[in-house]
């Protein structure tokens, strides 16, 4: 079954099998860390959240992309997220 990608004008996003939903959320997040582990469901955010291989279309710079239906789910993420 092929990955089915998406593009916006910052990136092309492919989508992680593990998101419960397709949405691109309006808050938006570049790891330019393409192979590190993020676990969404353990900083226990309150809304939605997506998570998605990216391609920065800028500089191509490949990466992982995380986005979230609350601003302050946002922060949280910058706050808690290390790289392995």
């Amino acid at each position: 079954m092929a990955t089915q990608t998406i593009t916006t004008d910052k990136y092309k996003l492919y989508p992680s099998p593990r998101n419960r939903t397709k949405d691109v959320f309006a808050h938006e997040v570049f790891v330019p860390y393409p192979y590190a582990i993020i676990d969404l469901d353990i900083m226990e955010l309150a809304g939605k959240t997506t998570l998605f291989a990216a391609c920065r279309l800028s500089d191509m710079k490949m990466g992982q992309v995380v986005t979230f239906e609350l601003e302050a789910d946002r922060a949280k993420f910058e706050r808690l997220f290390t790289p392995d």
